[in-house]
């Protein structure tokens, strides 16, 4: 069904992964029906960290290799997911910022240092592109990293310059987050503490995934082995130790072995406008 063609969407993301994790399968379904879907994405992240071995000395404190690496991951996902991409100034134009307090946030290219610059450049994509919707994350950033946070003020600021329509917030839904956790966790991995994980009580629009939108997500997701580990027993060079998840989905863990379900259902808050009547 190709009841989208003509309706554009613009996804603003910090990290490369970002895209993948918490609006993959929104992206793939989307595209499927026909929309013309572009990624912006903030930074390489150059300081996540890297599972597997291969790649280990690419990080920040070693080679620092890993933002131009993860170029090649963010291309594959996206190939995956159907979506065009862009890297907001250009690739590389913004750093990382890393945590809060660290000190990559004291680095002047840090995006979360980057003053009105980022703000007139997406203003500028948005001029270019008129989306019908844009989706970013909330004001605490989903989870309250910097660089998701300054990714949804700059998002909030250009949208005001150029009137867009729409602006929705990826978010997770708490209790289901919680009813997918399996009783065990892949061996190696551990389930979340309290509080551990990011999760809201309602949300103003969601998109139920089928099977090829999950797919999609799921292979998205795979493509940045540097950072997400996926509990489906496959190998690959970047990542070469397999992980088997017991439960109703499948699922995924990042660099701190948490183990995450990998939802059906992608929620959104509305941040601004209105919801378009074609969704």
């Amino acid at each position: 069904m190709r009841d989208l063609t003509g309706f554009r969407v613009v996804l603003v993301h910090a990290h490369p992964d970002d895209e993948a994790i918490t609006t993959g399968g929104t992206i793939a379904a989307l595209s499927r029906r026909g929309a013309d879907i572009l990624v912006v994405t903030c930074t390489l992240g150059e300081e996540g960290e890297v599972i597997g071995e291969t790649y280990q000395h690419l990080v920040a404190d070693e080679a620092d290799q890993l933002g131009g690496f993860r170029t090649r991951e963010l291309d594959a996902s996206l190939a995956a997911l159907g979506a065009r991409g862009a890297y907001l100034g250009g690739a590389g134009r913004f750093r990382d910022s890393g945590m809060a307090g660290s000190k990559a946030s004291r680095n002047p290219r840090a995006f979360v240092n980057s003053g009105d610059a980022p703000v007139e450049l997406l203003a500028q994509i948005f001029a270019a592109e008129r989306p019908h919707v844009v989706i970013t994350y909330g004001a605490d950033g989903g989870y309250g990293h910097p660089d998701h946070v300054r990714a949804h003020e700059i998002t909030h600021a250009a949208a005001e310059r150029v009137a867009v329509p729409c602006i929705l917030h990826a978010v997770r839904l708490a209790r289901e987050t919680a009813a997918l956790m399996p009783a065990e966790a892949p061996q190696g991995w551990r389930l979340p503490e309290e509080g551990e994980l990011d999760g809201v009580d309602t949300a103003d629009w969601s998109m139920q995934l089928d099977d090829a939108a999950y797919s999609s997500k799921i292979s998205s997701m795979r493509a940045h082995a540097t950072q997400l580990w996926i509990a489906d027993g496959q190998v690959s060079r970047t990542n070469p130790h397999a992980a088997f998840g017991r439960g109703p989905v499948v699922y995924y863990a990042l660099s701190n072995l948490i183990v995450q379900p990998i939802q059906r259902v992608e929620h959104f808050q509305l941040g601004a406008g209105e919801l378009p009547a074609e969704l």
